[in-house]
């Protein structure tokens, strides 16, 4: 192999790997935990004591949301392929790359958007008590030290 050859092949381990941490850092730190929407799950399903209307309701929002949630999930990750693409591309900083991470916010954003109105729905189907409840346990999760 020539000393070019070795010198393209080194890049591209740098761009794949640079392409890697950005999926990494996304994933930590602009999609929520899964822990924190189980415990959401676990305070609507275990111990508000949903009443059947109630619980048939949570159901279609759950399903509903679910399907959205897949459908942002893969552009996400086609997101992230772009932007492996780009790095690729232009090895550094460049318009392609901006690009791509801004691209990639705007379906970041839409998720965190989307699973709010979750959220409120799913509120929207309780008892005033119950409600506290759930208020206190999204206020905990969002303010959490470690997730």
């Amino acid at each position: 192999m020539t000393r070019n050859h070795k010198y393209i092949v080194f890049i591209a381990i740098i761009a794949f790997a640079a392409a890697l941490a950005g999926v990494v850092v996304g994933r930590e730190f602009v999609i929520p935990d899964r822990p924190v929407e189980n415990e959401l799950h676990e305070l609507l399903h275990a111990q508000l004591k949903l009443d059947d209307a109630q619980q048939a309701k949570i159901d279609v929002i759950e399903k509903q949301f679910a399907l959205r949630r897949r459908a942002l999930e893969r552009e996400l990750r086609a997101d992230n392929a772009r932007l492996a693409e780009a790095i690729e591309a232009e090895h550094g900083y460049g318009p392609r790359v901006a690009a791509a991470v801004d691209l990639s916010h705007t379906a970041m954003g839409q998720l965190q958007k989307e699973t709010l109105e979750h959220i409120f729905a799913m509120r929207g189907v309780l008892r005033p008590d119950q409600a506290v409840r759930f208020d206190e346990a999204v206020v905990k999760a969002l303010t959490a030290k470690d997730q």
